[in-house]
């Protein structure tokens, strides 16, 4: 069996990590797996894990919108599609997603036989700041007929899949959730991590953000909670078009760091601090669980599958002040960060395994040839 998994492009995030690793197992399951892919945009970090996968590149392929360049994209898609002949496609994201499905009856004729089309939402856009309005409405109509030319359609949490159910995009099949595989991060010795951040005052708590530093992560938020606890060290890491911005409006008590290895920034942490405005399944989260670091997060998307509330972090609306609160209850007290810490580490380590997202794939896959 031959799977063709098209996505727009790898950066460095949660959704590439459930790619490679899919991708991997499948290969290591005795399925013939590929990545066809573009490339990230201006202010982006490609995964570095992608030179090991030899993918098969799209060169007009990206995130950003372009009619001239999608078009490009769509025709050398096409001809990766005529040449792998894959017995399903796999498509991963908005863009991919349309770009394929949109020709799905061309590629079927083209290739003279019948296959199998699945697509991933690794979350959605509607609840991303940068398609609201008519962007929003458009976005769910092109989604509703795009899942009719789906066989399966794949959400990473269930919580995202029933927004999808509400809004009346459904597959073929019935929808299923897959959760990700994320193992325990080869963390950096704290010591060693605080003398690399220049951490002088080991006293004082510190909050950590890593994430993408664009509208739908709302990094702005933490530079309002930052200011509301001047007791508290913020560290920001991560890249994006925010970055700048960030930089000039950062109190004294906030270090915006740009993009940081997960491994070195981590051990710092007191407590992991997740803004989103919209979320699929939030890797970052897990992997901060793994090292037993509790959270607190905004209650979007799949989060509420990731954090177990008053158990292994706080999940809060999307208020500062309940944010500011949760931060707090969590700064006062040694003994609950440790608690809610081993409790997320426990819980992390049961629910996102490797073995079962590969397993749950390749019987899908069987099932569906």
């Amino acid at each position: 069996m031959v799977v063709l998994h098209i996505i727009a492009r790898l950066n460095l995030g949660g959704t590439a990590k459930y790619l490679i690793t899919l991708n991997d197992g499948l290969s290591n399951a005795g399925i013939k797996s590929h990545i066809a892919t573009g490339y990230v945009q201006t202010g982006e970090i490609e995964d570095p894990d992608i030179k090991k996968l030899k993918p098969i590149r799209i060169k007009n392929l990206g995130r950003k919108i372009s009619l001239k360049n999608d078009l490009r994209a769509a025709k050398e898609l096409r001809k990766v599609i005529l040449k792998v002949s894959p017995d399903i496609i796999h498509t991963h994201t908005f863009k991919a997603g349309l770009l394929v499905r949109v020709q799905r009856n061309r590629i079927e004729a083209s290739l003279g036989k019948r296959i199998n089309f699945v697509h991933t939402f690794h979350g959605h856009l509607f609840d991303d700041p940068e398609f609201r309005g008519f962007k929003a409405i458009a976005i769910k109509s092109i989604e509703k007929r795009l899942s009719k030319r789906s066989d399966q359609l794949i959400t990473v949490g269930e919580i995202v899949k029933c927004d999808l159910d509400s809004e009346g995009i459904y597959g073929k099949s019935k929808t299923i959730s897959i959760p990700p595989a994320v193992t325990p991060l080869k963390l950096q010795s704290k010591s060693s991590a605080l003398k690399k951040y220049g951490v002088e005052d080991k006293n004082r708590v510190r909050v950590l953000w890593l994430a993408r530093v664009t509208g739908v992560k709302n990094p702005q938020r933490v530079i309002e909670i930052a200011k509301k606890l001047p007791e508290i060290d913020f560290y920001l890491a991560g890249g994006g078009d925010l970055l700048e911005i960030m930089k000039k409006q950062a109190p004294k008590n906030l270090k915006v760091l740009g993009w940081q290895d997960a491994k070195s920034i981590l051990p710092i942490a007191d407590i992991f601090l997740s803004s989103s405005e919209n979320e699929g399944m939030p890797i970052a989260l897990i992997e901060a669980q793994l090292a037993a670091i509790p959270v607190v997060a905004t209650n979007v998307g799949s989060v509420p599958e990731v954090i177990l509330h008053n158990k292994s972090g706080l999940i809060c609306s999307k208020s500062n002040d309940e944010l500011v609160a949760a931060i707090k209850k969590l700064a006062q007290s040694k003994a609950l960060r440790t608690k809610f810490g081993k409790a997320g580490r426990v819980y992390a380590l049961k629910s996102f395994s490797e073995k079962n997202l590969v397993s749950t794939h390749k019987k899908l896959y069987l099932k569906l040839k």
